[in-house]
């Protein structure tokens, strides 16, 4: 294939999918990694529409199980020797959830799909993203982290298996420990062609409708929060601008806003001890 192509996770909806029409529409191959197959289906149908584009392929993954992640991954290296971008759009949030669930592979369900599943994914994925001329891995997070900028990892207790759960909890620290990634993984890669940022995803509008068993408090609270949130179209072009702009060819370890500017993350995060502590935890969640 001689057109560059990018992998982006849960791009069945929202701004992953805003992002892959963006990314197919500058004339890369983006092939949308989904966990339901009729949804992905009808995703990929609507995206080639939108784009103008047929260089738009689906693969099945649930990313809270690393079985399927390998699976995926094995289906990947059959098509493909060399990955440019690879994108962690794909993230369990569900608002109404209020005690924690673990896949059948044991692992808490938000720690396993918004952290160890992505880390899994891109150590996989090294090899061809070697064989890019330049690649690119691109994790998310939440501009929600700010109002929690005294949050850690539990390094003894990730899973909330012996402390209260709270979903807003888990997915902070979880998107937290991806900030965290970001930082250590673009200094390991610091002597390759392969660029390392995050995103901080601001307030976008979402289809209210994706929880159906939420309180109507909430849903009137998410309705306020809507008036001051943007587009997923208009949150999409920060995946689009470091999936595949030059000026940031030679950016790595950076975290970006909205606005394509970088900012800071919390003093916790960026301290190397730190990051060393998370990444050993990770391992120890990735099964041989």
């Amino acid at each position: 294939m001689d057109k560059k192509v990018c992998l982006i996770t849960g791009a069945n909806s929202g701004i992953g999918k805003a992002a892959t029409v963006q990314i197919a529409q500058k004339g890369y191959h983006v092939i949308i990694a989904c966990r339901n197959q009729s949804r992905g289906e009808a995703a990929l149908r609507e995206i080639k529409a939108a784009s103008k584009s047929n260089s738009v392929e689906l693969m099945i993954v649930d990313m809270s199980l690393q079985s399927s992640i390998r699976n995926m991954v094995k289906a990947f290296l059959e098509k493909y020797d060399y990955l440019d971008v690879l994108i962690h759009n794909a993230a369990a949030f569900d608002i109404s959830q209020k005690k924690p669930i673990f896949t059948e592979e044991g692992i808490e369900s938000i720690w396993a799909t918004n952290h160890v599943g992505p880390v899994l994914l891109t150590e996989l994925l090294l090899d061809p993203l070697k064989n890019s001329p330049q690649g690119r891995v691109i994790t998310i997070s939440s501009k929600g982290l700010v109002t929690f900028p005294f949050l850690k990892v539990d390094i003894v207790d990730p899973e909330f298996r012996n402390r209260k759960f709270s979903v807003t909890n888990a997915y902070y620290q979880a998107k937290l420990a991806q900030v965290i990634y970001t930082y250590w993984l673009a200094r390991e890669l610091e002597n390759t062609k392969i660029t390392v940022n995050s995103i901080r995803v601001t307030n976008v509008k979402i289809d209210i409708s994706r929880y159906p068993n939420i309180s109507d408090i909430a849903k009137f609270m998410y309705s306020i929060k809507s008036r001051f949130s943007i587009s997923t179209d208009e949150m999409a072009k920060t995946y689009t601008y470091l999936a595949t702009s030059d000026e940031v060819s030679m950016t790595t370890g950076k975290y970006f806003d909205e606005l394509n500017k970088c900012i800071n993350s919390s003093e916790y995060s960026r301290k190397s001890q730190n990051m060393n502590n998370v990444m050993d935890l990770t391992a120890k969640f990735i099964k041989s």
